[in-house]
């Protein structure tokens, strides 16, 4: 597959993500809110909100960023994933956001920063507890995850964009970033003909700083589990973050799943809830973002 063809990418993802979740339904216990609208985009900016039934009161909440290389996804890939999120106890907010190339750089920041806008807005109606906020994030999820929080934890870095990051009302307690890639100045280093030319309009070099979230993580920055799998094809760059963000103080951990034997353990493994050890990692980042409510 060529990584610099996003309707190939589309395609392939997309065959692989029909074959995860055939069969799968709306599991009995959960109840949905689908397609409520956060932004002006249409069918780009529709949430689902997702809990237990018999929830009538706000509930620590999990807001997850879908990956697919900024150029594929949508909320609806990622329904059972969430709604398995939710059966442990969690309100799980699942979104589309714009994708690249037809909507570039910063669009999927700014709709990202628009979720949180109307989660800030809106928490009291949907069983969202504003000071019980996690964030999971895969792939270039986990890459938009891990900026978000730079941008709502250090000001200088929200002064490079012309929206407003609501970062007074929202406040991430702890994220997960599975399977994801972090220096983006070294990936993109190494990326003049992957994906990053479709996601930052064909001017790497120039929009290279504004991606450059390690440059702006400070203390403030939420705890985190940095995930991946013995066959991710973005293995090398978690355990580098894992690092970063220890060195600085930030409680994090890390996890590689899988082994050598196991060529199942790929990309994003954690999204097919079938897997066994999907539930033991889902489980594990649930369990550790437990250890942070307020």
């Amino acid at each position: 597959m060529e990584l610099n063809d996003p309707n190939m990418i589309r395609k392939v993802f997309a065959e692989g993500d029909a074959v995860r979740d055939a069969g799968l339904t709306t599991p009995t216990d959960i109840t949905r809110m689908d397609n409520i609208s956060y932004g002006p985009y249409e069918q780009w900016n529709l949430l689902d909100v997702y809990y237990q039934n018999g929830v009538s009161s706000c509930q620590p909440t999990i807001v997850s960023i879908h990956g697919g290389g900024y150029v594929y996804g949508d909320k609806d890939l990622y329904q059972y994933y969430c709604m398995n999120l939710a059966q442990r106890g969690f309100t799980v907010v699942n979104f589309s956001y714009r994708l690249a190339p037809e909507q570039p750089f910063p669009a999927q920041l700014e709709d990202i920063n628009q979720v949180f806008t109307w989660i800030a807005a809106n928490a009291q109606d949907y069983n969202i507890d504003l000071k019980n906020l996690f964030i999971v994030g895969d792939s270039a999820g986990a890459q938009l995850s891990s900026q978000y929080m730079a941008m709502l934890t250090n000001q200088e870095f929200q002064k490079l964009y012309d929206f407003t990051v609501p970062s007074e009302q929202i406040h991430i307690q702890a994220a997960a970033l599975n399977c994801g890639m972090y220096d983006m100045v070294a990936f993109g280093a190494a990326s003049e003909e992957g994906i990053l030319p479709a996601y930052l309009g064909g001017d790497v070099k120039g929009k290279l700083p504004f991606v450059d979230t390690m440059r702006y993580v400070t203390n403030a920055y939420p705890p985190c589990y940095v995930m991946t799998s013995y066959y991710d094809f973005l293995k090398e760059c978690a355990k580098p973050m894992y690092e970063y963000l220890t060195n600085l103080g930030i409680p994090c951990e890390y996890k590689l799943y899988g082994t050598e034997e196991q060529k199942e353990m790929a990309h994003v493994f954690h999204l097919n809830i079938r897997m066994p050890e999907a539930t033991e990692c889902n489980d594990a980042e649930c369990e550790f973002f437990k250890r942070f409510l307020k």
